[in-house]
């Protein structure tokens, strides 16, 4: 009965499961013949807002409007930002703060958050002049709460329309123990690892004191543990992203399932009120979490979807939570073993948080049947450690602990599955 309701479980939770930057060097990579964004202003004139791009040349776009909170999205053709690490901080007007860059490949996005509603007012290109290069302009105007509802989500376009945003694609259920593949797998097939860089794109993360961002800092370790992996010859690694681009919490999970994952690490790397806090800790999945730091850290990651305008909040649970506990007893049992290995081999290396494993519901850590742990590799709101995580030769030293705990982990599952 019990292994009836699990593979029930698995069914009914696949339905909802539904890509080199240096750390140091806060630009994106350049696209072959992009427009680029060298300025960014806004201006505030009362019961008007303006935001003005200043571009290479004319761009397309895409503008709509999402409510609770108030945001208004633009979405262009892929663009280079060549813009001030500070620019993420910018407000003024109606606008109280905004995030910029890939939000899937061929497509960059600007994310407007504002104190009031604004319909989009006008919105139209200057060309060069007086020194000026092109202006791309749009105005806001602030409007009622009615009317903002009535018009949220409506779409202005001009140019030629950006490309169409990806969505993630449906993982098809299947029984437990079974997964995408499984038959064509040979018996002594690899481990697969899979990675996630968290954080990308249009969604920049932690910011450090000295302006690093939580997106670089965690490719670039992604891509440190991908190259120790692949070095033992012991396992295929798989990278969720392995460029600045948004991918959704769900779409991380999926891309997990579809390649067979044996294990997920998701990388990040926190900021906190009191720069005094560092220490690496390592998370596994709990719907109760363990201290309310857990708590929070979880719920704000969480809103990653969110703060990419996307708002998956309203989503209703496709099954019950008896159902959800069924299905990732076993799973959550060897994701604590795994956190423990890692532990142990992290304390040889690198500075860890108080009571270093902890629980906690993080979105990415939610598939059913790939045991997943989540490191936080340190708190950028520290000056030593935003130092530390831009130095390869310490993400190094992080890469070099995980490996030794995903080895240990292996080795208690083959001794476990001789005994």
């Amino acid at each position: 009965m019990f292994g009836v309701l699990r593979r029930l479980a698995i069914l009914m939770t696949a339905a909802v499961l539904g890509l080199a930057v240096p750390v140091d060097g806060g630009a994106e990579p350049i696209p072959p013949g992009a427009p680029e964004v060298t300025s960014l202003r806004i201006g505030d004139h009362g019961t008007r807002t303006r935001i003005v791009l200043d571009v290479s040349q004319e761009i397309s776009h895409k503008i709509f409007t999402l409510a609770e909170p108030y945001r208004v999205v633009l979405d262009f053709n892929e663009l280079a930002w060549n813009l001030s690490d500070k620019t993420g901080e910018a407000a003024g007007g109606m606008v109280s703060g905004l995030r910029f860059g890939l939000f899937t490949p061929g497509t960059s996005r600007l994310v407007l958050d504002l104190e009031k509603p604004v319909r989009v007012d006008r919105v139209f290109t200057l060309k060069p002049n007086g020194g000026y290069p092109y202006r791309f302009v749009v105005d806001l105007e602030q409007i009622s709460q009615a009317a903002f509802m009535r018009e949220a989500g409506s779409t202005i376009r001009g140019g030629s329309d950006p490309p169409a945003v990806a969505t993630s694609t449906p993982v098809p259920p299947r029984p437990l123990g079974i997964r995408p593949g499984d038959k064509a797998r040979a018996e002594n097939a690899r481990p697969v690892i899979v990675i996630d860089a968290g954080h990308g794109g249009v969604d920049p993360g932690a910011l450090g004191k000295g302006g690093t961002k939580e997106k670089y800092v965690t490719l670039a370790m992604a891509k440190e543990l991908a190259r120790q992996l692949d070095a033992t010859g012991r396992y295929e690694v798989v990278l969720t992203r392995d460029a600045d681009v948004f991918l959704r919490l769900r779409e991380r999970v999926a891309r997990a399932r579809r390649a067979n994952a044996d294990l997920f690490v998701s990388l990040h790397a926190d900021s906190h009120p009191k720069s005094s806090t560092r220490g690496l800790s390592v998370y596994t999945l709990s719907e109760k979490s363990s201290d309310r730091e857990a708590a929070r850290l979880a719920a704000r990651e969480n809103k990653a979807d969110l703060i990419a305008g996307v708002d998956l909040s309203r989503e209703t649970d496709d099954v019950t939570g008896i159902l959800i506990d069924l299905a990732q007893r076993e799973t959550m049992n060897n994701s604590a073993r795994f956190a423990g290995f890692a532990v142990k081999e992290l304390s040889k290396s690198v500075r860890l948080l108080n009571r270093t494993h902890r629980f906690a519901g993080f979105a990415v850590l939610k598939a059913p049947d790939v045991p997943s742990i989540l490191v936080e590799m340190g708190y950028l709101s520290n000056p030593s450690e935003e130092k530390n995580l831009g130095s390869a030769r310490y993400r190094a030293g992080i890469a070099e602990g995980l490996v030794r705990g995903i080895d240990s982990y292996f080795s208690w599952k083959t001794a476990l599955n001789r005994s």
